[in-house]
């Protein structure tokens, strides 16, 4: 499929759609909290992925790996735009409020390889920093500020919560 995209064949493109287009959209549900900003995000992951594939480097890491990264960078890069930043103090407070439909993230469609079951079997203290890294989009500065610990123990502390869980989903690939 990668040699598809490279050469720019549509074919490459659906196959992608089809085979990944559910897991890109749970993660970018998980970090967004909005079907409707899901839907436009995506899109624009689908851009980036077709753009960049060019510089994809299979000895770096697999397929899958390089477009979740392409898709939670992209969301969190939106949710800090300042266009969605000035969106959000728009809004009416009562509609912002109270449409807790499409701003929940426990909708069970959005975790689809039931990554919240493997992030049970951490510790509480990994599973705290992994929410925050990689669903609500803080960087390891913003977590050391937010959880009052030094950076380098947040990077010890997170780098050691990724090992542990690539142990964990060994068994699921």
């Amino acid at each position: 499929m990668v040699i598809l995209l490279k050469e720019k064949d549509e074919s490459g493109f659906h196959h992608l759609y089809d085979n990944y287009s559910g897991a890109l959209y749970g993660v970018i549900l998980r970090i967004v909290h909005s079907k409707t900003y899901t839907e436009d995000i995506i899109q624009d992951v689908y851009v980036k992925i077709w753009n960049s594939i060019d510089l994809y480097d299979a000895s770096k890491g697999r397929f899958y790996t390089w477009m979740i990264n392409i898709a939670r960078h992209t969301a969190i890069d939106y949710l800090k735009s300042k266009g969605f930043q000035n969106e959000l103090k728009n809004q009416e407070l009562p509609d912002f409020v109270y449409n807790t439909k499409e701003l929940s993230t426990t909708d069970d469609e959005s975790d689809f390889i039931g990554l919240s079951n493997v992030l049970q079997n951490l510790e509480t203290d990994k599973q705290e920093l992994i929410d925050l890294a990689y669903y609500q989009g803080f960087t390891q500065i913003e977590i050391s500020e937010k959880l009052k610990i030094p950076l380098g123990t947040v990077k010890t502390k997170l780098r050691n919560a990724l090992i542990k869980l690539r142990n964990l989903l060994k068994d699921y690939q």
